[in-house]
């Protein structure tokens, strides 16, 4: 598959968040001059392989490993400033080049520590019945304050210490009387030291901090090749998902235009990211959810823990109810199946091909999560494979009823399967014509 005649791409997850996407970003940059994030913040993980190291990224874009490609995180995405400064410290120190290659929009809003705590301290009070299972990163409190208005900073506002320190005065004092009242939270936040860090943190990142929409605008206008980069997944799409056990920003390609400053039309193909099984962290429905030692095998077979929070992530077989509707939501031109080779050894494998609710089939994935939790998985069942082929040059070099598989999946999804991922490394990714 040639990326460069495809115009500007967008990369998204298909499932639940965690399918690879880091990979599918730093193979294809290759192909690309920008690569720009545009919604979510420090609670993605994309993991990035790159011969012996691994690197974790969690607001910096994954082609930051590719010293020619321009990064940008754009103002769709909730920045944590201490996370991103050590996030750059971090790579930087590990030889990764991070200068004017990475741009920060000035209209990100700001993860502040009274986001992290109000997150910390609603997830207590809802209880284990109710409880969203966040990675209490303070990112759905910060995206609430965006929508308030009142209550919100950019990161353009940290480059303003004397204009940023009255306000946020005001709006801790107001949060430590919220949390005290609500919570019986009796440990106040101190403006002033929040106010001090932060404005230390505007100032290491402001080398990178700027309007990045005319940027982005321009390169688009010179006939740059940009590569958009989702995080989580559609299934876990505000709108989307299965609310209310979502994130709070928009993962789809829809989220694009909005969410990096260009105009919806500028995305001309978009790449779905599933893995050959299904993972959830936190809570919500997984109708094809597996137990015992099956999915113990998967999981860490898989490395299947949360880069973010280190927590297990429950597995499942492959649901292609899910994963068509999400594909069919995103407009999908193309698909990255990751995580073939971590099913490698098992005597069988099974898909999930529709759905039976009080039973009847159901003619489409539902939008109410008691309804998907009370759903009956109807699967085929396939034969296994065996052996270490991450060397694989060829989709013919895979075992037969590897290929089966994916060919079963692309014709219950139908979208091309592209890409094929038989390791972690960039290198173990077979590109193939769909």
């Amino acid at each position: 598959m040639d990326f460069r005649s495809l115009g500007n791409t967008c990369v998204v997850g298909l499932q639940w968040g965690d399918e690879g996407k880091g990979k599918i970003v730093d193979v294809l940059t290759e192909h690309f001059d920008w690569a720009v994030r545009y919604a979510g913040g420090a609670n993605a993980g994309h993991t990035v392989r790159r011969g012996d190291e691994t690197f974790a990224l969690h607001l910096v874009p994954s082609g930051i490993l590719r010293p020619a490609v321009t990064c940008v995180i754009g103002p769709g995405v909730v920045v944590d400033p201490q996370a991103l400064v050590e996030e750059i410290d971090g790579l930087t120190a590990r030889g990764v080049r991070v200068t004017e290659n990475l741009l920060v929009s000035s209209r990100a809003h700001v993860v502040l520590p009274y986001h992290k705590r109000q997150d910390a301290l609603s997830e207590a009070a809802l209880g284990d019945a109710r409880r969203i299972g966040t990675t209490v990163r303070g990112i759905g409190p910060c995206y609430a304050d965006k929508m308030l208005r009142t209550a919100a900073f950019r990161v353009g506002d940290l480059l303003s210490p004397d204009r940023f320190a009255p306000r946020l005065r005001e709006v801790v004092a107001e949060r430590n009387r919220l949390f005290a009242a609500l919570y019986g939270d009796r440990e106040p936040l101190d403006a002033q030291e929040i106010s001090d860090s932060f404005a230390a943190h505007g100032q290491r990142l402001a080398p990178h901090v700027v309007d990045t929409t005319p940027r982005l605008l321009d390169a688009l206008a010179a006939g740059r090749r940009v590569l958009f980069e989702g995080a989580q997944g559609i299934l876990l799409d505000v709108d989307h998902g299965t609310y209310p056990f979502v994130t709070s920003s928009h993962c789809g390609a829809g989220g694009v235009a909005a969410g990096a400053g260009v105009p919806p039309g500028c995305v001309r193909s978009v790449v779905g990211v599933m893995k050959a099984y299904c993972t959830r962290v936190g809570a919500g429905p997984l109708p094809t959810e597996l137990t015992g030692e099956t999915a113990d095998r998967i999981r860490q077979r898989g490395r299947e823990f949360g880069t973010t929070t280190g927590r297990p992530r429950r597995i499942g077989w492959f649901d292609a109810v899910a994963a068509r509707y999400g594909a069919a939501l995103s407009g999908v031109t193309q698909i990255a199946l990751m995580h073939l080779d971590t099913l490698s050894g098992l005597p069988e494998v099974r898909v999930c091909v529709r759905y039976r609710a009080s039973g009847r089939p159901l003619d489409a994935f539902p939008p109410d999560v008691d309804v998907l939790r009370a759903v009956e998985p109807q699967y085929e069942t396939l034969p296994g494979w065996e052996g270490d082929w991450s060397a694989a040059a060829r989709f013919e070099d895979l075992p037969r009823s590897a290929r089966d598989y994916v060919l079963r999946l692309e014709a219950l999804l139908d979208a091309p399967i592209t890409l094929i991922s038989t390791g972690p490394d960039r290198r173990d990714t077979l590109h193939r014509d769909g």
